[in-house]
């Protein structure tokens, strides 16, 4: 080995040591001018390599682009563990005696709950669940449910339409026409889903969520339908809860009624949430309108039935005692964790 070979090998010895002892960033960039910068040992070895016989260049040239790149790599891993430890000592402190952080158990949403309890009861009562489309036709939403087009259900402040055939469903009664189109009776079904509506309040949601029934068959009468939602509403709330049934109107129903309980609040006594009148409007129901019946191929003479439909979210809030329906949109955990 020659004295410049082993002047390089030492030079490069003492670069490797002083990096790995090197406490701080500057004391990095000290080091890294002072071997490889302009003026730099090494870089000088290398700069002196024109001056050399050609075999002693050759070698001393290799070994000094050897100890370059190696301080070069000494360098970088010296600086990103100079990283490493500032960014642990700035990071708190682990206290391993501090008990763990209690794991929460994920809930269903209460309206999920009351859903699928609605749902059971009337599957247990014989229905079936039939799901369809949110974007609908104007014919399944309004036309074939006996809702002309000068209907104030029709109006902007309504309905939100993507144009004159294509909406956002007001409510899920289209699928009583689906179905029906596709079989003849008996027809058993509910229809749970998401409906929208331009109104926003502490009782109203531009988007929320109902259930519609429909029932169709031959000698079907007034009778089994007040069966059928007195049944639903005792197993839903109380056996001891009291119902009315107030003559009312809706277009694809005849005769057509509105359904109240006894408030679960003041147990019909009267109080703020009843407007101190003990009953709760609750349901909307009724006989299908013959209309109805002749937009789907069924003969009103041979087949009667009846149809209702719920708010998922107002019977929510009975059940649980909730006055604002936004509670149910605004995912705080504290509401949430009480279901």
């Amino acid at each position: 080995m020659t004295l410049k070979e082993r002047e390089v090998e030492e030079l490069t010895e003492a670069a490797l040591r002083e990096i790995a002892e090197a406490g701080t960033d500057a004391d990095l960039e000290r080091l890294r001018v002072h071997y490889l910068g302009r003026k730099g040992a090494i870089t000088q070895i290398l700069r002196s390599l024109g001056r050399m016989a050609p075999e002693q260049r050759r070698e001393v040239g290799r070994q000094a682009n050897a100890a370059k790149e190696q301080v070069e790599a000494a360098l970088a891993r010296r600086l990103e563990a100079l990283k490493e430890a500032r960014a642990r000592r700035a990071a708190p402190a682990l206290d391993v005696t501090l008990p763990g952080r209690t794991a929460f158990l994920g809930r269903l949403h209460p309206l999920t709950r009351i859903t699928r309890e609605i749902c059971d009861i009337l599957v247990h009562l014989g229905f079936e669940i039939a799901e369809g489309p949110e974007v609908e036709l104007d014919f399944y939403n309004f036309e074939a449910l006996n809702i002309p087009a000068d209907h104030p259900a029709r109006d902007m402040q309504d309905t939100f339409y993507f144009n004159d055939q294509v909406l956002l469903r007001t409510h899920t009664s289209p699928m009583q026409i689906r179905v029906m189109e596709r079989r003849r009776p008996p027809v058993r079904i509910i229809a749970p889903g998401k409906v929208y509506r331009r109104d926003s309040d502490m009782t109203h949601s531009p988007m929320f969520h109902q259930v519609e029934g429909l029932l169709v068959d031959r000698g079907v009468t007034f009778a089994d339908l007040k069966g059928v939602l007195t049944a639903f509403v005792h197993q839903l709330f109380d056996p001891d809860v009291g119902l009315r049934f107030r003559p009312s109107y809706f277009p694809f129903t005849e005769p057509s009624a509105e359904i109240d309980i006894a408030c679960v609040i003041c147990r019909g006594q009267g109080c703020r949430v009843c407007s101190a009148t003990g009953w709760l409007e609750v349901l909307g129901a009724g006989m299908v309108h013959p209309a109805v019946f002749e937009a789907v191929g069924y003969d009103p003479e041979e087949f009667t039935g009846f149809a209702f439909g719920l708010g998922v979210e107002r019977f929510a809030m009975l059940k649980y005692g909730i006055d604002d329906i936004r509670l149910f949109y605004d995912n705080d955990l504290r509401f949430l964790r009480q279901f």
